[in-house]
């Protein structure tokens, strides 16, 4: 089995392995549960096209195993941001549609074609930076149109889209419009009135634009009802675990979801234990002092911190699982360690045992909710711990 590192090198485990057997902590990904997350999608949505949201290095889990596993399982379109994310991924798949999000800026043009990506235009500038590559020789170019409905951060304003419909027969000029798209501002949480305001002023965008395969909806949007869906869904953070069904970053009330996820666990966070030891009532652990034992207790230190991506939130906030047994952080998370209290488990840990921060016990959602942030965030911060691939 093969580890990555945060550099992106692979390390053979075992006798290779310069480390020795000792791991600090790992992410293990799951390859099959994010193959198993995009056919659910395909399930779900039925007659509707599935793409894959890679950015970011598949959500920090890693573009170059995650992409051909997607594409393995019939995936044949992905999103990313970045044109060097598209470059790598293209010597990955070279029959794969790659679409990039931030656009055809005149400096990202020979690059965009030289590797057959596909720019996401976000405004009549870059349109006619695209048009121009068309009519200097490169033929006609696959382009999608991505139309603001609402978001107010890329895409065509309702001024610059009321010019392209006008004009579109010219704008349009050497370009082979494959996708027009948007994006839902609040599609995590289905009853929001804006959901329905951003639909209705997409259809509306659509019927001013030449007819074009449609795409509104990522992966919460997707679960809010099929009038979202169109002709292409777009899943990211869910692929990777993250619940569609529930509002980013979990539940706000409870830390555990009132319904199952229809998603399957991808990462698993781990870390092994490197000391425990007793302290007395009224004894302080961590820094500033911000857990004082109001009993005799047992702290377990492991080796994962803010350096790793843990959010220094999680300081007496956060909760971790030994043996399946969820046990409380207790103390401030410090740039390599946290500490937990292991006082009520029946059989304390040992040196080198595995802890796990996040995964089949402590979900992903509850990370976020925890640490007060997203499962984007908990997912893309991740440094330092090396991927182990499983599937």
């Amino acid at each position: 089995m093969d580890a990555i590192s945060a550099a992106g090198h692979s390390a053979r485990m075992g006798a290779e392995n310069l480390t020795g057997d000792f791991e600090a902590a790992r992410l293990t990904v799951r390859l099959g549960a994010i193959v198993a997350n995009y056919r659910s999608y395909r399930r779900l949505t039925g007659p509707t096209a599935v793409a894959a949201v890679v950015k970011a290095d598949a959500y920090g889990q890693g573009a170059a195993k995650v992409a051909p596993a997607l594409a393995g399982a019939g995936c044949d379109s992905f999103f990313v941001a970045r044109l060097e994310e598209g470059v790598a991924l293209r010597a990955l798949l070279p029959r794969a549609r790659v679409f990039v999000l931030d656009g055809a800026h005149p400096d990202s043009v020979p690059a965009l074609i030289r590797y057959s990506l596909t720019p996401v235009l976000n405004s009549l500038a870059e349109i006619a930076a695209w048009s121009a590559a068309a009519g200097a020789g490169s033929g006609a170019l696959d382009a999608v149109l991505h139309v603001d409905t609402g978001m107010n951060r890329l895409g065509l304003p309702s001024d610059e889209l009321a010019i392209l419909s006008a004009e579109h027969g010219k704008r349009l000029a050497g370009l082979n419009l494959v996708l027009v798209m948007s994006h839902l501002a609040c599609g995590d949480e289905p009853a929001n009135k804006m959901n329905a305001e951003q639909l209705s002023r997409f259809r509306q965008a659509l019927a001013m634009l030449p007819p074009a395969p449609a795409s509104l909806a990522a992966s919460h949007g997707a679960m809010i009802s099929p009038d979202y869906h169109f002709d292409l869904v777009r899943p990211g953070v869910a692929l990777y675990g993250a619940d569609p069904q529930q509002p980013e970053g979990g539940p706000s009330e409870a830390h555990t979801s009132p319904k199952p996820n229809l998603m399957q666990t991808a990462a698993v966070l781990t870390a092994r234990v490197l000391q425990v030891r007793r302290i007395d009532l009224s004894e302080s652990v961590g820094y500033a002092a911000t857990f004082r034992a109001k009993r005799p207790s047992m702290i377990a230190t492991i080796a994962l911190g803010y350096a790793d991506g843990i959010p220094r939130a999680m300081s007496n906030k956060g909760v971790a699982a030994i043996r399946g047994v969820r046990v409380p952080v207790v103390g401030r998370v410090s740039m390599d360690l946290m500490t937990l209290d292991v006082s009520d488990l029946a059989t304390q840990p040992h040196v080198g045992e595995a802890v796990e921060v996040m995964g089949d016990t402590i979900t992903l959602g509850e990370v976020a909710g925890r640490a007060g942030t997203n499962e984007y965030e908990i997912l893309t911060r991740l440094r330092r711990v090396p991927r182990i691939y499983e599937g």
